[in-house]
């Protein structure tokens, strides 16, 4: 007798599934199980690497879904409420037909049922039923739950249904038993309809987890997911702990009764075969014109395209070269991709809409060259087709396109239209539980204290691809606390359990999915947000399943290179083409290596910026391998490229075959690409084998390595390889050769991948260097709804030189424009104000010329455009002071001239006349609007109005008589708390003393577990902003400091999450109370000596609390006076010093807050 598991939940049932696909296959094959199900909760989302896994492993996948059935229609809302919405029904596909319909039958819950959950109904069971066996699945089953509800007539209805429905032998009957009471009651009544009916019996056990351990863990999961506490009474649980993957023999204890249903699960085991096929492609058909096809069309293009990148003739090698890779495409079935790009690049070229250069190893390709979907020329930059199709590795193309992403839609809806919206879908991808977010998330639930998680959850660095294992391995400090405390290892432990497993979906940033067939012939669909239907398998399945994946990806640099060229243009009345600038600029060289490099693409972190100026780069080749080697693990060849740059005599080739090779890079390996013209070159391997070989070094193959390293040293003659020995290359050389390769190429770039950024970076460096005004407007707009990079991007223009302006309705654009030589703030950065107003205002001051006054601005614009929230708004930015009046006139008058207006539009409209209608043009004069003296605002209440209107400060900065102190005092600024772009990490570390400095810009006091009142308060600096938590002694001491849009200085010590950073405080001061000390500077010792005692008569007179330095010029010596000797820094005292000493020779400077405390 042979039992199989039928009913099986894995990590995929993302509410209550916690058993890995990768722990369960291994373990059913442990437990001597030949075959094993996988039906996941109304998806199936884990189907492929459930039968990836199966195979593997050896035991026959049966590929179902436990799916939800409404109780009516698929499309009737709320007929019943909770459980009584949808039933359960488990459905295994029998074969390959059964596996279709399952698709189509889980795709339609999701695009036509979806109501709380992916449900069907009996149509589409009807439509879709055949080569599927059903079983009648849980509790929440139609049957069981009309037993559970005594409606035993309902129950033989529904089971005679359903054995019509799927055909008799199709239908089972599902005993449970879990220890539920209600378990026991259903299985009588399910024996006796089984009689009754003639309808097979099947026995499941619900599997949730696989061990009998893992009950504890599966437990947190479900806590997890429905935001409960383990500690809850009133929460979703699995009662009984049995809902894991039992033996045979704990089947058989549990059923002693039901031998034939035991049995019956190896015969549905046994019908049950689906084989899946990978890598069969199903491009889509190109419609090509008439007289043509795919082929000698794609030609026809390419060739045209050489003559135009290459000039008429050209040249013999490049057309041997295009012939070689037209064929290539061909044999490997790629004709339709190369024109399905092709056309949908030309589309967005023709609309106006912004294409990268290219990326990834697409750029390679002399083809894509030809055929405008790159704009990098390979041959100039050595780059190799067989990094990109490889005839001797078959496997789909990767052509990933940069769009402008404002308009990257735009491209997608294109692709939907042509190919139909069933065609083309977007594709899903999984948040998974990573190690520091699992152990917060189970600290959480488990009702752990927030401050010994945290700790446990920081000990785990960091870093890419982190595993809780991992860090107990490598962390010595978080290994000690798993062995020494209790509460610590079960958390870890519960933690480790669950990490890794996916918790959400959410859809792939860039990836849509294009098929030959309505899409759901291939894979399940699913609805992300925005009802967005996507697949319901990720980016790798998808191509190994021989789907065509296109990554359309919005690239907010290409908006800007656009949007400045735009301005020049404007400005300068000639065309720009940004593609054929001048590559080789050394001004631009200049600038990068100043490190002047802010908003320009991939060179701008503060990394890159020391890179930049270290390296110098001369030349595009040096921007190409500055971007391939400023990433972990090949930065620590950096510095051996830069000697080699700068001093050519240190480098040493290990034989003269390299030089040619590695000349550009100065000696070192840095791309793929050289590992495979090393592996040509010297051993005689075939451009498709040199790509193996590449594969292999950067996946650390070690089999396949020792076995390349004879063949490369030695020779292969069956495989065709010379090697080295026989193109005398000595042994010892070739092995060192082939050591410094595998050193290499586990860090190697992509140099197609790299050269398309370099040329995007290089793009935006010369126009920062040639047009700095239009670039760093561009760049402005493009972050115009992100106050923290408009604030980090303004300091940058104010270092530059360049004025900021504030928006203004008569000169503005919608976004930041040039103005003179300064840059104007963009109006569609003031709250409130919606494209559509900007517009008309802008279409208004063009056709009709400049707003004169307040009224004129009112009246030829409708009230659809403007009401008193826009006006207001307008005149808080500064946008309106070019009317003539201040910004305070403005608030006090306008009000009432909308309300005239408004009155006034309306006689007109109802043909009224006014008295005003028969005054001349001289009297009207009079009765135009007579503005209050009022004068104008404070500057602080100018600054906090453009504050709330525009999110930062613009005619100035309510810290800046405190900029030259915050320089001195402060040793951290807001955004060193948030994690960068580059790494992710703060640039504080967790735990050290910094000292901040900002405007209190709200303050939020909460009360503790003991009744004591502590402070969150959100400090703002000239960057951002940072939270500082002041703890009950804390807030105590300081809360009278606490006080909204004051400046203070705060000491205290970092606490940094996987978020933003925190500062807990220590100290606060405020900028106004920093202690100062005086200065007193003489020409030498003597000078001092002879004023010395009319200095001490200032002092006895007018003591204080100001230390005094005597610095002595000639001998460079500092004295500083005792601190009894201390002096009021009062004014007159101040004067009796300068008449003393010299104006000029007397300073009151600021001490450092730091030594301050210390010395405290």
């Amino acid at each position: 007798m042979a039992f199989t598991h039928l009913h099986v939940h894995t990590e995929y049932s993302l509410l209550d599934g916690s058993s890995k696909i990768s722990e369960l296959l291994p373990r059913a094959r442990e437990l001597g199980m030949d075959s094993l199900a996988i039906t996941d909760h109304g998806v199936m989302y884990g189907v492929i690497d459930f039968y990836k896994k199966a195979k593997e492993v050896g035991v026959k996948p049966i590929l179902g879904c436990e799916i939800y059935v409404a109780p009516g229609s698929r499309f009737d809302r709320e007929q019943s409420r909770g459980e009584d919405r949808y039933y359960h029904l488990v459905l295994l596909a029998e074969n390959n037909q059964g596996y279709k319909n399952l698709m189509k039958i889980v795709t339609r819950g999701f695009t036509e049922g979806y109501y709380y959950k992916p449900r069907v109904d009996y149509e589409i069971l009807e439509r879709y039923h055949e080569g599927i066996i059903a079983l009648s699945a849980c509790l929440a089953g139609e049957i069981p739950n009309k037993i559970l509800k005594e409606d035993y007539e309902g129950a033989r209805a529904a089971a005679r249904r359903m054995n019509e429905l799927f055909g008799p032998g199709n239908f089972f009957l599902e005993l449970q038993d879990h220890g539920l009471r209600q378990q026991t009651q259903v299985n009588s009544v399910i024996m006796r309809m089984s009689k009754e009916l003639d309808i097979p019996l099947v026995v499941t056990n619900d599997v949730h987890y696989i061990k009998e351990e893992d009950a504890v863990p599966h437990d947190l999961l479900l806590c997890i997911q429905t935001g409960k506490l383990v500690t809850d009474e009133d929460r979703m649980r699995y009662e009984g702990g049995q809902f894991f993957l039992k033996s045979e023999e704990e089947m058989q204890q549990v059923f002693p009764y039901a031998r034939e249903a035991l049995e019956n699960t190896h015969k549905i085991a046994e019908r049950c075969n689906v084989e899946i096929v990978f890598g069969e492609q199903k491009v889509p058909k190109f419609d090509v014109p008439e007289g043509y096809d795919a082929f000698s069309y794609l030609k026809e293009l390419c060739e045209e395209g050489l003559v135009k990148r290459y000039g008429d003739p050209p040249p013999k090698d490049l057309k041997e070269r295009l012939a070689y890779e037209l064929d290539t495409i061909r044999n490997m079935g790629y004709v339709d991709y190369f024109l399905i790009v092709w056309d949908f690049i030309r589309f967005a070229k023709s609309q106006g809409i912004a294409v990268g250069p290219g990326r990834g190893s697409a750029a390679g390709s002399i083809v894509s060259y030809c055929l405008k979907i790159t704009d990098i020329d390979p041959i100039r930059y050595q780059l190799i087709f067989e990094r990109f199709l490889n005839p001797e590795r078959v496997s789909m193309p990767d052509i990933d396109i940069d769009f402008c992403y404002e308009r990257r839609q735009e491209v997608i809806d294109y692709v939907y239209e042509k190919y139909g919206k069933d065609k083309v879908v977007q594709i899903i991808t999984f948040g998974t539980m990573a190690a520091r977010m699992a152990v917060r998330d189970v600290g959480r639930v488990m009702n752990i204290p927030y401050a010994q998680v945290d700790k446990v959850a920081k000990m785990i660095p960091m870093e890419l691809g982190i595993t809780i294992e991992k860090a107990l391995n490598h962390n010595p400090e978080l290994r000690q606390a798993y062995e020494a405390d209790e509460v610590t290892k079960n958390l870890i432990d519960m933690s480790m359990r669950l990490e890794g497993l996916p918790r959400h979906t959410s859809i792939h940033a860039a990836g849509v999915v294009i098929g030959s067939e309505p899409l759901d012939e291939f894979v399940p669909l699913s609805r992300g947000a925005d009802n967005v239907i996507t697949t319901q398998f990720t980016m790798t399945t998808i191509e190994e399943l021989g789907l065509l994946k296109m990554d359309f990806l919005g690239l907010r640099t290409l908006t800007v290179i656009q949007d400045a060229v735009r301005m020049v243009e404007k400005k300068t009345g000639q065309p720009l083409d940004i593609n054929a600038i001048d590559y080789d600029d050394p001004e631009v060289y200049e600038m990068i290596g100043q490190a002047k490099t802010d908003g320009v693409f991939q060179l701008e972190s503060a990394g890159m910026k020391s890179f930049m100026r270290e390296l110098k780069p001369g030349n595009l080749e040096d921007i190409i391998a500055g971007i391939s080697l400023y990433r972990p693990g090949p930065m620590d060849f950096i510095p051996k490229y830069i000697k080699g740059k700068n001093n050519r005599d240190s480098i040493r080739y290990s034989c003269p075959e390299l030089e040619e090779i590695l000349e550009p890079t100065y000696g070192c390996i840095v791309y793929q690409e050289q590992v495979m013209q090393i592996v040509m070159k010297l051993a005689g391997y075939t451009l498709g084998r040199s790509d193996l070989v590449r594969r292999a070094m950067s996946k650390k193959k070690a089999d396949v390595m020792a076995k390349e390293r004879a063949n490369f040293v030695y020779g292969n003659e069956e495989e065709g390889v010379e090697g080295c020995i026989r193109r005398g290359i000595p042994e010892d050389v070739a092995n060192h050769v082939f050591d410094e390769m595998i050193d290499f190429a586990k860090y190697a770039f992509n140099k197609s991948h790299a050269a398309a950024y370099a040329v995007v970076a290089y793009q935006t460096a010369w126009l920062r260097c040639h047009y700095p005004m239009e670039f760093m407007a561009a760049l402005l707009t493009s972050v115009i709804t992100n106050p923290k990079k408009i604030t980090e991007y303004i300091n940058t223009c104010r270092s530059m030189g360049i004025r900021i302006l504030q928006p203004d309705i008569n000169e503005g654009e919608s976004g930041f424009s040039v103005s003179g030589d300064a840059i104007r703030y963009g109006l569609s950065a003031i709250k409130s104000l919606g494209k559509n107003v900007i517009d008309v205002m802008i279409e208004e001051r063009e056709a009709h010329g400049r707003y004169k006054n307040l009224k004129d601005f009112m009246e030829r614009l409708t009230s659809k455009e403007i009401n008193k929230r826009t006006i207001e708004n307008l005149i808080k930015s500064g946008a309106l002071d070019s009317l003539g009046a201040t910004r305070r006139q403005l608030m006090m008058v306008y009000a009432y001239v909308l309300d005239e207006v408004t009155r006034e539009k309306k006689e007109n409209v109802t043909g009224q006349m006014s008295l005003f209608d028969f005054f001349s043009e001289e009297e009207k004069k009079e009765y135009e609007i007579q503005y209050p003296d009022v004068g104008e605002f404070e500057m602080a209440q100018k600054l906090a109005f453009e504050k709330e209107v525009l999110g930062i400060y613009v005619s100035g900065h309510p810290l800046q008589d405190y900029m030259a102190s915050m320089e001195k005092q402060i040793t951290a600024k807001s955004t060193d708390f948030e994690p960068d772009e580059e790494r992710g990490l703060a640039v504080v570390k967790d735990g050290r003393n910094y000292i901040v400095g900002g405007l209190i810009s709200n303050v939020t006091v909460k009360l503790t577990k003991t009744n004591q009142n502590m402070a969150f308060v959100t400090l703002e600096d000239l960057y951002g902003t940072v939270e500082v938590i002041l703890f009950p002694r804390d807030y105590q001491k300081y809360r009278d400091l606490l006080v909204m849009d004051t400046g203070v200085y705060v000491r205290g010590r970092a606490s940094v999450s996987e978020e933003n950073g925190k500062l807990v405080a220590e100290t606060v001061i405020s900028m106004d109370a920093v202690p100062t000390e005086i200065w007193i500077q003489v020409e030498n010792i003597g000078c001092f000596q002879e004023k010395r005692d009319m200095l001490y008569n200032i002092i006895r007179r007018a003591p204080g609390d100001r230390e005094i330095i005597i610095y002595s010029r000639e001998e460079k010596a500092v004295k500083r006076l005792p601190s009894y000797e201390n002096i009021s820094g009062e004014a007159p005292v101040l004067e009796e010093l300068q008449n003393l000493f010299g104006e000029k020779n007397i300073k009151l400077v600021e001490k450092s807050i730091e030594k301050f405390q210390k010395k405290r």
